[in-house]
């Protein structure tokens, strides 16, 4: 399977993927990623440590009372951090 510009194996062989949370009420990381400095180095850090492929989510599903955007505010939050991360990093997102 093609992602991006890499081949990945389908049959014996496991992958990482790093999550980049790019939400001010992110449940996992409380919103530490939102500013795009702080978010590449956290991407670089992930790389470093052996991830593969890269999703980055824009929107919280937290338990018990998240807000719902509309696809245009989830799309200015992602958008800008996919294209950050592009310009700067070799990896599949």
């Amino acid at each position: 399977m093609k992602i991006g510009n890499r081949e990945f194996q389908t049959k014996g062989h496991t992958y990482v993927m790093g999550i980049l949370n790019v939400t001010p009420d992110s449940f996992s990381d409380g919103g530490k990623w939102n500013d795009r400095d702080r978010a590449l180095k956290h991407v670089e850090e992930m790389i470093a440590e052996g991830m593969d492929i890269v999703d980055i989510g824009g929107e919280s599903t937290r338990p018990g009372g998240y807000t719902l955007l509309s696809d245009e505010e989830e799309i200015a939050r992602v958008v800008p951090m996919i294209e950050a991360v592009k310009a700067n990093f070799d990896i599949p997102i």
